[in-house]
Order: C-alpha cells, then structure tokens, then sequence
C-alpha cells in the first residue's frame, strides 16, 4: 500500500479512529497495530507477510534464548550470532544471490571458465533491507546489554511491523522504539496536529516534487545520447531533487503518521542539500541508516581508536556495506566507494566534525564563503546520483561521456518550467525551517497565514491525486 494512494487516504483515518476509541488498553492496541501492519504489507504481497513473521520470531527468541544462556552461566554468543546468521542469509538470498552468481559467471568465463551457477526467480521482497536490520539491532542490543528482551510478543510484533515506517524507515532501534510498544499511551492533540503537518509536508515532497522531476527525469534518461549537455546536466539535477523529495518525503509522512498514534519515530533528514562539505551531508542524509553502520559495524572494527590507517579502512567498509545495502548493482558500490574517497580527504584534514549546528544559524542569509561550499558539495552529491542512477556501470560511462561529447547538441527545453518553480518553493521555505525538524514546522507568524500556506500546499497535492509512483526505497 503506498502512501500516496486512494487506498491508504482510506486505510489511515479508519486505523486512526480504530485505535484510539475502539481498543483502548495497550495489548490491544498493539495487537490492532500488529494487524493493521501485516494488512498494510499484504496489500503488496500477501505472501511475503511468512517471511517478516519469521523475522520477527526469530529474533524475538533469540532474546529470551541469550537472556537464558546468560543466566545460566553461558556467553550467550551462539544465539546471537545464530539470529544474525539466519536473517543476514534471508537478506543475501533474496537480494544478492542473482547478483553475486552473475558476477562470478561473467569473471570466470572472462578467464576461459565457464561456471554453472542457475539463477534464481524470486522477487525481491519490499522492505526487506530495513526490517532486517531493525531485527538485527534488537538481537545486537540485548546481546550488548543495552536492552532487556521483552516477553510480551504483541508488542515486539508491533515493534518490527510497525506500518508507517515499515518498508523504508526509518530503522529504528529497540532502545527506542520498542519501549514505547510497552508503555500506556496517550492522545496528545498538539503531537497529532504536528504530525498531520508534517505528513502534509512529506506528500508534498514526494508527489510535488519527486513525482515531477521522476517524469522529466525519466524521459531524458531513457535516450540520453540524444540529448544536448546541458539538459543531461539539468536531469541530473533534477534527480538529486527527485530522490531527496521521494525518500525525505516518505520519512516525513512515516514520522508524521507514526506521531497520530502516539509512537516517536527518530529523524531521518536534516536538510542535508544545506551541508558544506560531504561530511556534514552524511550526517543529514539516511540518519537512521548512517548511524546503524556506525553503531554496529563502524565502532565493532575500532572506529577511530587506533590510528588514521583504521579509520580510513573502517569508513571505507561502511560506504562500501552502504552502497551494496542500497541494492545488488555495481553501480551502488561505486557510488559508496565514491562517497569514502570524497570523505577520505576531510578525515585527514579533521573535518569531518566541524560542522555541527546549521548553516547560518543565526542569519537570514549564508555567507559568500558558506554559499560556495554548499553549491561545490551540491555538485559532488549530484555527480554520485549519476552513479546512483545508471542502471549499470556502462551506462554512467556513457552519460558522463554525452556530457562531454554533446556540449554543441542544441534542443529546444522541452519541460514543464514548473517543476523549478516548485523546487525554489521547496527550498525556501526549508531555508527558512533548517533549524526545525521538518519544512512546515514553523513558518508563518499569523494563524490564518499557515492556514492559508496548507490550503494551498494540500490543493497542490490534489492536482497530482491521478497518477500513483511507487517510492524509489521500496527496491532497497
């Protein structure tokens, strides 16, 4: 079920109201969210619900098992070691193992030998990467003590289904959200006004802008050769909008929703095209992903404790870890190994803390120096979503090399003009709000001024109701 469709226009207010007034003590509203969570995933693939059930079991039972070998004078490690085991092997099975076998077949037979490894026909599950992740960091956290397991299934159910941010986040970890499935709570009508704002202005994000450029994007991407320099430059920009508004979006309206029914849900964007090099755009962009490599793959390999060979070597496996998280292509590979190359060279000058407030904090506009060094970061971001983008290595190649080759190519500007319309809308009032945790948190000082800004914000979404594009992090 996608949040942009009729259908959950209908499936949330229904929950809403469900929740609230009709189930009130708490095993029964996690029960009901539980429910309304596996009816949200199996509207996609009713089949699929097997598999985040036993995801969710397994890792559940590897907390009662490590709290019990723990008490009775084992380590406890096995059972760790063996949730982890089984849910990393769902994850490379559903999701890598066509990609690594082809890659083996393709560099053997380079070599003159030839492997018979059969594909597999399986469809990639959506979700899958952050529900398994946010499995693995209950079963990290309770091995590490930070947690105690829960015995109460219903909510630790609830805990890995939890619908609004169950197919693409933010991955929450068990300290965090887990507790909230296990306390009473109640309805704040502040929170929940808070939250439609916020939802309002994820939809925006995503059907405004993300949907919009996607279409432009799309369009010149599927004949690139045809096309002049500057338009194959203009896409690429556009895309940079296309995925920061479809994946930003998709967290606004997962924490927006996640707030109507009580649940704190951590940011997942701070307004990361602000950043002034690339290290502050990585603690902007992904928060929920980026501080998961660091908490449980980063730190467990020394961090930054042993000298700067091991702090190179630690960032550069997990951008690589990050880029293969992202999908089985080799063009996401390249894509964090190109990010850990740009962040290498601000490891060894220390910048990589330096920025830690936003930018023109306490100004109404960025300086000259601070508005040069957001544009060069914008441009060495949008140069990665080329990366990103490309279908396959060759492809890149090829963009990269229309760029170049068609710098004398003259078209006419066939786009709708709109679209940067909207962007400059987007980016305004964002300038305007980076100090808050969302656009539309603060903005106007009139109570019928923000009215009106809604009123119009929520007319513009309607004209974009007829056509319904998935999320770009559904694939991941």
């Amino acid at each position: 079920m996608l949040f942009n469709s009729l259908e959950f226009l209908i499936f949330l207010p229904v929950v809403f109201v469900v929740y609230w007034f009709v189930f009130k003590p708490l095993r029964w509203q996690n029960l009901f969210i539980v429910v309304s969570s596996y009816v949200f995933y199996g509207w996609w693939n009713w089949h699929f619900l097997l598999l985040i059930a036993f995801t969710s079991f397994c890792s559940y039972l590897s907390g009662i098992l490590i709290q019990y070998d723990r008490q009775n004078g084992g380590g406890a490690k096995c059972y760790a070691s063996l949730n982890i085991i089984i849910n990393l092997f769902i994850l490379c099975v559903y999701k890598y193992y066509n990609f690594f076998a082809e890659s083996l077949v393709e560099t053997f037979s380079r070599i003159g030998i030839e492997l018979n490894l059969t594909s597999l026909d399986i469809v990639l599950p959506v979700g899958i990467s952050f529900y398994t992740f946010q499995a693995l960091s209950y079963t990290i956290d309770v091995y590490r003590k930070k947690i105690e397991p829960t015995k109460d299934i219903i909510a630790f159910l609830a805990f890995i289904s939890f619908f609004p941010q169950l197919v693409a986040g933010p991955i929450e970890r068990a300290t965090n959200l887990l507790p909230q499935f296990l306390k009473k709570r109640m309805f704040n009508y502040l929170s929940a006004v808070d939250g439609t704002k916020q939802i309002l202005w994820g939809l925006f994000k995503k059907m405004v802008i993300a949907d919009n450029c996607a279409d432009i994007v799309d369009n010149i991407w599927g004949n690139y050769a045809g096309h002049s320099s500057l338009m194959l430059v203009v896409a690429a920009v556009l895309f940079a909008f296309q995925i920061y508004g479809d994946f930003s979006g998709y967290s606004d309206i997962a924490i927006g929703t996640a707030r109507l029914f009580g649940i704190s849900l951590m940011r997942n964007f701070n307004f990361p095209y602000f950043s002034r090099n690339v290290a502050e755009f990585w603690k902007r962009w992904h928060i929920s992903l980026n501080t998961w490599f660091v908490d449980y793959v980063y730190i467990p390999l020394g961090g930054s404790r042993k000298g700067k060979f091991q702090q190179f070597r630690n960032t550069f496996i997990i951008f690589f870890t990050s880029g293969l998280w992202h999908g089985a292509n080799w063009t996401f590979v390249l894509w964090g190994v190109y990010h850990a190359l740009l962040f290498l060279p601000l490891m060894l000058i220390g910048k990589t803390k330096k920025y830690a407030e936003s930018v023109a904090e306490d100004k109404c506009l960025p300086s000259i120096r601070e508005f040069c060094m957001m544009l060069v970061t914008f441009i060495l971001i949008v140069f990665g979503w080329i990366i990103f983008r490309a279908n396959n290595v060759m492809e890149f190649t090829d963009y990269l090399q229309c760029i170049i080759t068609n710098a004398n190519v003259s078209e006419a500007i066939g786009f709708p003009k709109k679209i940067f319309f909207f962007i400059i809308i987007l980016l305004f009032i964002e300038w305007i709000n980076r100090t808050k945790q969302y656009g539309l948190q603060f903005l106007l000082p009139k109570r019928w001024m923000r009215w009106i800004l809604y009123l119009l914000i929520a007319f513009i979404i309607l004209t974009q109701m007829g056509k319904q594009v998935q999320f770009i992090y559904f694939q991941f």
